[in-house]
């Protein structure tokens, strides 16, 4: 079974993972493959490339290449700790389990970025986790989780905070 979790560093994200590891059959054979096989872990961690413009209160400012390479470092940076810790947390849960764990750091529209990835990996199943927006608040801000339930090739899996699931 191959098995997409996005993370990021909401408390959403880390409920989502601690549930797969919890709930999800993936020690070996798990989630009803052949009984040799190997689970697969992706742990995908999206973010947005840098724009190369500023919008100031006038016309256009273009950033230097200076401004552009040290924000591209922190975000690699910030993304390489946040699988890290993803990681670290797989590791502590499933000592006992085998399971490949694989990590993914991705630039582009985060939504977009992971249901590609999903594709191009063939997941069997896509698991995010909610902020637990409201109907008006998804609508103006936009759900990377409601995006991927629609336009994922795979199943999906949205979980909801644990004051949610009342």
């Amino acid at each position: 079974m191959k098995v997409m979790v996005a993370v990021d560093e909401s408390e959403g994200s880390i409920h989502a993972l601690n549930w797969v590891l919890t709930y999800l059959p993936l020690g070996g054979g798990g989630g009803g493959g052949d009984p040799g096989e190997t689970s697969t872990l992706y742990l995908v961690h999206a973010h947005h490339a840098f724009q190369t413009y500023i919008y100031p209160a006038g016309p256009v400012v273009y950033s230097t290449p200076m401004v552009m390479e040290s924000f591209t470092k922190a975000e690699a940076e910030n993304s390489q700790r946040i699988l890290a810790e993803a990681l670290q947390r797989c590791t502590e849960k499933n000592m006992a389990k085998q399971i490949k764990t694989e990590t993914m750091m991705l630039q582009g529209e985060p939504k977009e970025m992971i249901c590609q990835a999903a594709e191009q990996m063939g997941v069997d199943l896509l698991v995010l986790g909610s902020r637990g927006l409201g109907l008006l608040k998804r609508a103006f801000l936009g759900s990377v989780s409601d995006y991927c339930a629609h336009e994922a090739d795979c199943p999906v899996l949205i979980v909801k905070p644990d004051d949610q699931s009342k």
